[in-house]
């Protein structure tokens, strides 16, 4: 089932930042991308792997803040796993 939520101006900027970056990891910017493909569409989610490397990219020390932002926003668009 597919949340409701797009991604914020605020987050979209983070993750062009990280796209546009040579510095930023491949996860970061998988992260990012994925983010920034669902700015104005509320139908689509995060898919596993984008989902695996937002977290992975969260849990980074030395990840940017900008990354950090795209990955959260990211990984609030997953849908629910949760099995019954």
């Amino acid at each position: 089932m597919a949340k409701k939520e797009v991604t914020s101006k605020k987050a979209a900027s983070a993750a062009s930042k990280v796209l546009r970056s040579s510095s930023s990891s491949k996860a970061a910017k998988s992260a990012a991308g994925s983010a920034l493909s669902q700015t104005k569409s509320p139908a689509k989610v995060t898919g596993s792997k984008a989902g695996s490397a937002a977290s992975k990219t969260l849990r980074t020390s030395g990840s940017s803040k900008s990354a950090k932002t795209s990955s959260g926003s990211a990984l609030t668009q997953r849908p629910d796993t949760k099995k019954r």
